[in-house]
């Protein structure tokens, strides 16, 4: 059951051979100009809005998304689209309030914007952060979660997986982010269609099983009925899931912090609407705004009707490991049900997805460490074509790590939780340093270095503190714990401030004035639309 026949490998090499094609195309129509490091880095000028919209999800959505997020909908049910449709919220208020700053101050890098606000040495200490993050959590998760899959739907080895994905994510980044940015509009369209095709099938089995054929909507019905726990958006404190989503902590709390600092300071994200203008980035990031709410229909749902054939007694098998039950295991499952074809649509959407989210990583590793390390510490004078070398070179050894290392994440239960818990170490740090660097101009560098060196200490001690008290002190949820971090780490930055003499420099460096947060009209109705919709789907499953 778990290999792919004649007609998928038709339909994955069409796949490949589509995105790389199209690829090359893009590179070779820039082949003659002289090579730029903010070309390549950035593609400066030449994304368009629908390019960068659909960049910003082929680069979030990935296998913790297909794999990882459906085994959340089979564990825990709908309340794990809080990620996708509070992020949709979030990315209005970032293309309102966050990235006008970014363009109106010529900022390529998040390393960058800390140089220019603080001093080099916060740009460094959280440079050095942030690709520990991306090269040890995001890409190593990724990598896993996309060989996993994978290897549960086709006769490829596990290890074999690990190294053609690499591959192929590093042959899409090597050309750079302008062939990036458009080849994830092949992507995204891919994994949307063969998400939607898995859903399809997810819900008319289940309407088959309950005898109503294939009638999806009948499906949906079923779903209600016999999941009801798994339709609350709200988790109260009797909910066995309530460390993983406090309550209206996943609205107004830790997930707000999560996202801000993910959509808003998070360079291999931001990054893509760097290079634009300020209307251009604004429509793409409102696109992407729309298409996070599509996400919970193509990850979450099938998730939850894989939680419910499995009460039936279906699956029991395919759902464990060694006699252990593992929610990772569903979306694959699903998938090993795919017709010839079908199954191929499918296999293509989710090796998009890694590879789009893989290259978009590795992308953003590349500039960090070329611009912010290379370039600052050992080699001043670096001309354009060295630094992409430089940068190109980056991707080959963060991808090879990052191969190295996947094996060890095999023991993972819910692997969508650890990317966000672990990745949430740094972020209200991250949040804190960022936000008082763009709205307080008293803002100091020793403040913002002593915020970044808190962020990793204080969360570990907020985790770890309950079993190293025996339970004396409170087991926070990982979302409180990230809201205490963020406080905490908040007053400690504006006391510091306070307390020490304004600085001639860096304090007023960055522009920030009022008229840079005025909106276009058409901007402000999809905004309205877009929270239109948020306050319909949580009223209707509060």
């Amino acid at each position: 059951m778990n290999q792919l026949k004649t007609a998928d490998y038709i339909v994955f090499f069409i796949y490949f051979v589509v995105v790389a094609f199209y690829g090359y195309y893009v590179y070779q129509k820039k082949k003659t100009k002289e090579v730029s490091s903010k070309d390549f880095f950035l593609a400066e000028g030449s994304l368009t809005w629908w390019a960068i919209g659909a960049s910003l999800i082929a680069s979030n959505i990935s296998a913790e998304h297909f794999i990882g997020m459906s085994g959340s909908g089979f564990a825990l049910g709908l309340a794990i689209s809080s990620y996708e449709w509070m992020s949709a919220a979030t990315l209005i208020l970032v293309a309102v309030f966050i990235i006008p700053v970014y363009l109106k101050n010529k900022i390529f890098t998040m390393p960058q914007f800390l140089s220019k606000r603080y001093n080099d040495s916060v740009s460094t200490v959280m440079a050095i952060f942030w690709l520990l993050v991306y090269v040890f959590v995001n890409l190593t998760s990724i990598i896993y979660l996309g060989a996993l899959a994978i290897s549960s739907i086709s006769s490829v080895s596990f290890e074999f997986c690990i190294v053609a994905l690499c591959v192929f994510s590093m042959i899409v980044t090597l050309g750079g982010m302008k062939v990036i940015g458009y080849t994830d509009v092949i992507q995204v369209c891919v994994l949307i269609i063969g998400g939607l095709v898995t859903t399809y099938l997810a819900l008319t089995l289940l309407a088959q099983q309950y005898g109503f054929g294939k009638d999806i909507l009948s499906g949906l019905a079923i779903l209600r009925k016999e999941a009801p726990g798994h339709f609350h958006m709200i988790f109260d404190s009797s909910n066995k899931y309530y460390n993983e989503l406090p309550g209206t902590s996943v609205i107004i709390g830790g997930m707000l912090i999560n996202n801000l600092a993910y959509w808003g300071c998070n360079q291999y994200i931001v990054q893509r609407a760097l290079g634009a203008d300020l209307k251009t980035a604004r429509k793409g990031i409102l696109f992407a705004a729309f298409l996070k709410l599509l996400v919970p229909l193509i990850a979450v749902l099938p998730g939850i009707v894989m939680y419910v054939l499995h009460n039936k007694g279906m699956f029991q098998a395919e759902m464990t490991d060694n006699g252990v039950l593992k929610p990772d295991h569903a979306y694959p499952t699903l998938m090993n049900l795919l017709p010839p074809g079908l199954k191929g649509i499918a296999f293509a959407a989710l090796t998009a997805a890694i590879v789009a989210s893989l290259a978009g990583k590795a992308n953003s590793i590349s500039t960090i460490f070329s611009l912010d390390i290379y370039k600052k510490y050992f080699n001043k004078e670096a001309d354009e074509r060295r630094m992409v070398r430089v940068g190109r070179w980056a991707v080959v050894v963060a991808m090879t790590i990052a191969a190295i290392v996947t094996p060890a994440l095999k023991s993972l239960d819910q692997a969508y939780q650890f990317i966000q818990e672990y990745v949430g170490f740094i972020s209200p740090g991250v949040l804190a340093i960022f936000l008082l660097g763009f709205f307080w101009k008293r803002t100091t560098a020793s403040a913002a270095m002593a915020g970044a060196l808190l962020t990793i200490p204080l969360s570990t001690i907020l985790k770890f503190l309950p079993v190293w008290t025996n339970g004396a002190f409170p087991d926070y949820p990982f979302l409180d714990r990230m809201t205490i971090d963020f406080v905490i780490i908040c007053i400690v930055m504006v006391a510091m401030s306070l307390l020490s003499q304004p600085k001639e420099s860096n304090e007023t460096v960055i522009e920030v004035d009022t008229s840079m947060f005025r909106i276009h009209p058409s901007f402000a109705f999809g905004s309205v639309l877009i929270t239109g919709i948020l306050t319909a789907l949580y009223t209707i499953y509060w």
